[in-house]
């Protein structure tokens, strides 16, 4: 990694908050750079392991955990919490999909995920984010070789010999920390991943997403909706206390007016996608967007640096991928690392790195293969690609085993698990 000079900032009086005692030297295993869910998934996972690890992190503890935003997670996710030993915190707060629907448009025929296709308890759950973060954050407080600096402000970074030395501003000190691996779980546009020049291949989509959380008048079932229109995918994700998350998939500029509506005209709006199978629809948190695109990085590893979760990789939200792909990065990583550490390999070589990156580069692209090919060929009205698409959800919906299969790949069950994982799906819902 290149040399870059410090840029510290003061915090502000809500960035007070820090899980570490102050320390001008910390001397650790894993340097992981972000607090999110895929960097505090990979030091819980880590814990255990007898490594020192400290977390990065720019924003509060409080902050990290306050966005509002829900997931769909997928079932290999559960299991990995569920292997962390998490799933008493989290599964009370979730909701099970009992069902997932998809369909084109209007089109008649639906494909129906149902529990049964996988012989599990649910197709997914839906989780917010503060749910996750809650159970993690805790699990990191726990665990006495996880040094958790909120509020801190990554500077120069360097290498000397087999470490790395970073300079972290917290509101306490200026922290050196030295890693014999920084972890990069900063997101997409990760400063660790500029600064170490690796490039990648993607593009944007000429689409945003638009999200809010509604309540309906009537029981959303525990269904989750994916519909298929020209414009884009329009997604409904039920939620705990019978409320749903709503990812609305549009070209930019419709987007962007989609936003700027009054309220009444946008319920009026997205009654239109939404229908009315659910009664009146009640709007509880102001609509957001975000742009979409498809990236993947040409490489997840170099000496002394890996890449995990949206920094590594990202994908158009259809299927409700990307952070499933991130925990699963985690878990990956945090196994060969441990295993690594048992051997006493050097974790920063390119050697033990590389283990990570066969296994989960390739996956990745599949995943990020499914979900582009979904999103064009169901975002267009081109009539060959209609028909394709419209025979294809015929098939699925009549072929119970491609269904089976669909379902494996969408949960995270068709390649290769993680440990966590395999040791959650022992483990009772």
């Amino acid at each position: 990694m290149t040399a870059t000079t410090p840029q510290f900032r003061s915090p502000t009086p809500s960035e007070q908050l820090s899980f570490s005692a102050p320390q001008t030297e910390l001397t650790v295993d894993v340097a992981i750079v972000g607090g999110g869910i895929v960097g505090l998934t990979l030091a819980a996972a880590l814990s255990a392991s007898g490594m020192q690890v400290a977390v990065i992190e720019a924003q509060t503890a409080a902050a990290a955990a306050s966005r509002q935003r829900a997931y769909a997670l997928s079932l290999t996710s559960g299991d990995i919490f569920k292997g962390l030993g998490l799933w008493p915190q989290i599964g009370p707060h979730i909701c099970h999909f009992d069902k997932v629907q998809l369909s084109d448009g209007d089109y008649g025929r639906v494909v129906q995920f149902l529990p049964t296709d996988l012989g599990t308890e649910a197709v997914y759950y839906g989780a917010e984010h503060g749910v996750l973060m809650a159970a993690l954050q805790g699990a990191i407080a726990a665990a006495p070789t996880v040094h958790y600096l909120c509020s801190a402000t990554l500077g120069e970074t360097r290498e000397q010999g087999n470490w790395v030395v970073a300079a972290v501003t917290t509101p306490e000190a200026v922290v050196t920390v030295r890693s014999h691996l920084m972890v990069a779980a900063d997101g997409k546009g990760s400063l660790l991943r500029q600064r170490a020049g690796i490039g990648n291949v993607g593009w944007r989509y000429r689409q945003s997403c638009v999200t809010t959380v509604l309540e309906p008048e009537h029981s959303h079932q525990n269904t989750a909706y994916e519909r298929f229109w020209p414009s884009g995918p329009f997604a409904i994700l039920p939620l705990p206390g019978q409320r749903c998350q709503v990812v609305w998939t549009a070209p930019h500029a419709e987007a962007e007016a989609i936003l700027a509506l009054p309220e009444a005209e946008f319920m009026a709006e997205l009654e239109r996608r939404y229908g009315h199978h659910m009664g009146q629809l009640k709007r509880l948190t102001a609509p957001a967007m975000f742009p979409v695109q498809l990236m993947q990085c040409d490489r997840y590893v170099l000496p002394r640096l890996a890449l995990v979760g949206d920094a590594a990789h990202s994908c158009h939200p259809v299927g409700g991928q990307g952070l499933n792909m991130g925990i699963r990065d985690a878990a990956a990583l945090a196994e060969v690392l441990t295993a690594a550490y048992q051997r006493g390999e050097n974790l920063g070589s390119v050697t033990v790195l590389r283990r990570y990156e066969r296994w989960r580069r390739l996956e990745n692209w599949v995943i990020l293969s499914f979900t582009d090919g979904l999103t064009r060929i169901f975002s267009n009205r081109v009539l060959p690609l209609v028909a394709l698409r419209r025979g294809g959800l015929w098939v699925l919906s009549s072929l119970a085993p491609l269904r089976r299969l669909a379902l494996r790949l969408m949960t995270g069950r068709l390649g290769r698990v993680p440990q966590l994982g395999r040791l959650g799906q022992q483990m009772p819902d």
